[in-house]
């Protein structure tokens, strides 16, 4: 059974980097994708910071990119799940 987490993976992606830990984003990315039964050696992540929307109480948001490494373009619902806000 999965861990119940209230939080989402960009938002601890983004807390890590406001920390100064954005070192262990690329690992905790990588489990994500484990926990999905995806193979973390078969992408590229990178991260991307801007500004947080009005209204959100943050300063910025990092967004997640996963590249494929063979040159396919990634399944549209893991990058959107990967980014998900709630």
């Amino acid at each position: 059974m999965p861990r119940f987490n209230p939080f989402t993976l960009q938002m601890e992606i983004t807390r890590m980097f406001e920390q100064g830990q954005s070192f262990f984003a690329t690992l905790k990315v990588q489990d994500w994708l484990k926990e999905r039964n995806e193979d973390p050696a078969a992408y590229d992540i990178v991260f991307h910071q801007r500004p947080a929307p009005p209204g959100s109480g943050q300063v910025m948001v990092v967004e997640i990119e996963l590249r494929r490494k063979d040159g396919q373009p990634v399944d549209s619902w893991l990058q959107e799940e990967v980014n998900r806000h709630a």
